[in-house]
C-alpha cells in the first residue's frame, strides 16, 4: 500500500512496481479496501498487489488508520510512506502545473502542502517503510524500488549517495552524514587551477599530493564499509553522505569521486553527484 504527500512520487512508485510483476490500483477508495483485500487473498495472480490511497480520498484517508489494522488482519500488508521535502513538492507542482487535491487551484500551493502534512500525520506513523524522494529524479526512484522489491532482488541492499557541495552554498538539506575537507589545502588559491574542478587530473595530483588526503580517504571510506551493513540492518534503505569544501568546486569533487569508488569496491551500490559544481567560482 502506498500513500503520502502528493508530488512525491506515488505514481511513478506504482507504475515501477507494475513493472516487476505486480497488480497495480491506483486512486482506490479507502472503503474499498477490504474488499480488495479479500481479492487479493483469494487470487493467485493478485499475491503481490500494488495500490494507491491518497489525499485524492481525503475523507477517506481519515478511516486508514482503522481499515489498515482490519486488512493486515486477512493478509500481510506494508505500507509504504512517499515524503518530499516542501521546496521539491513545490518545484514539481510548478513544473507538471497540475493543481494540488486539496486546493483546487483555489488556494496557494504551500497551504494545500501543509493541510496534507497535516491529513498525513497519523498515517505516515504507521509506516513499514518512508522514502525521502527530494533527492530521486524520477528513473532514480524507479530504480530504487525495482532494487527493493523485486522477488530476486536482495532485500538487504542499500543505496549510497555520495554529494559534493559548498559550505557557502549552504548544508544539502537531505545528507544523513556531512564530512568537512576544507582542512585540506586550497586549489582556489592557484590561478590556474581556479577555473577547474576536481574532476580534472592536474588539480585531482595536487590534492593528492598531501599525505592527509590519501589518509582522510581511507579512513571515511573504512569508516562507512563498516557503518554501511549496520544501517542494513536497522532498516535503512538508502544513505546520503556529504563532502564539502568551500565552494564545492574542488576538494570535496575530487574526494568525493574517490569515496563513491571505495564504496562500489566494498560491493555496495554507490552513486555520486556534485550539486555545486556548476555554480559561479
Amino acid at each position: 500500500m502506498i500513500t503520502g504527500m502528493s508530488g512525491s512520487g506515488k505514481g511513478s512508485v506504482l507504475r515501477a512496481l507494475e513493472d516487476i510483476g505486480y497488480h497495480a490500483v491506483d486512486n482506490l477508495p479507502v472503503d474499498l479496501l477490504p474488499k480488495f483485500a479479500e481479492l487479493a487473498s483469494d487470487s493467485a495472480s493478485g499475491r503481490r498487489a500494488a495500490l494507491v490511497v491518497d489525499a485524492r480520498d481525503a475523507a477517506g484517508l481519515k478511516k486508514l488508520p482503522a481499515m489498515l489494522r482490519k486488512i493486515r488482519a486477512m493478509l500481510p500488508v506494508r505500507l509504504v510512506f512517499l515524503e518530499a521535502a516542501n521546496e521539491a513538492l513545490m518545484r514539481r507542482f510548478s513544473e507538471t502545473r497540475r493543481p494540488h487535491p486539496l486546493g483546487g487551484g483555489e488556494q496557494p500551493i504551500s497551504q494545500s502542502i501543509e493541510l496534507e502534512r497535516a491529513l498525513l500525520k497519523r498515517v505516515s506513523g504507521l509506516a513499514d517503510l518512508t522514502i525521502d524522494t527530494s533527492k530521486f529524479n524520477v528513473h532514480e526512484l524507479r530504480d530504487f524500488i525495482r532494487q527493493k522489491f523485486s522477488a530476486e532482488g536482495d532485500q538487504g541492499k542499500i543505496l549510497v549517495y555520495v554529494t559534493s557541495f559548498g559550505f557557502r552554498h549552504g548544508l544539502p538539506p537531505d545528507c544523513d552524514l556531512v564530512f568537512d575537507v576544507r582542512f585540506l589545502p586550497n586549489p582556489n588559491y592557484i590561478p590556474k587551477f581556479k577555473p577547474l574542478t576536481g574532476r580534472n587530473p592536474a588539480v585531482a595530483r595536487y590534492i593528492r599530493s598531501f599525505p592527509q588526503t590519501a589518509e582522510f580517504i581511507r579512513r571515511i571510506s573504512e569508516l562507512l564499509v563498516y557503518l554501511l551493513p549496520h544501517y542494513v540492518r536497522e532498516g535503512k534503505s538508502y544513505l546520503t553522505i556529504g563532502i564539502g569544501c568551500t565552494g564545492g568546486h574542488h576538494r570535496s569533487v575530487m574526494i568525493a569521486d574517490d569515496i563513491r569508488k571505495n564504496i562500489s569496491l566494498a560491493g555496495f551500490q554507490a552513486r555520486v553527484t556534485h550539486r555545486d559544481i556548476e555554480k559561479p567560482v
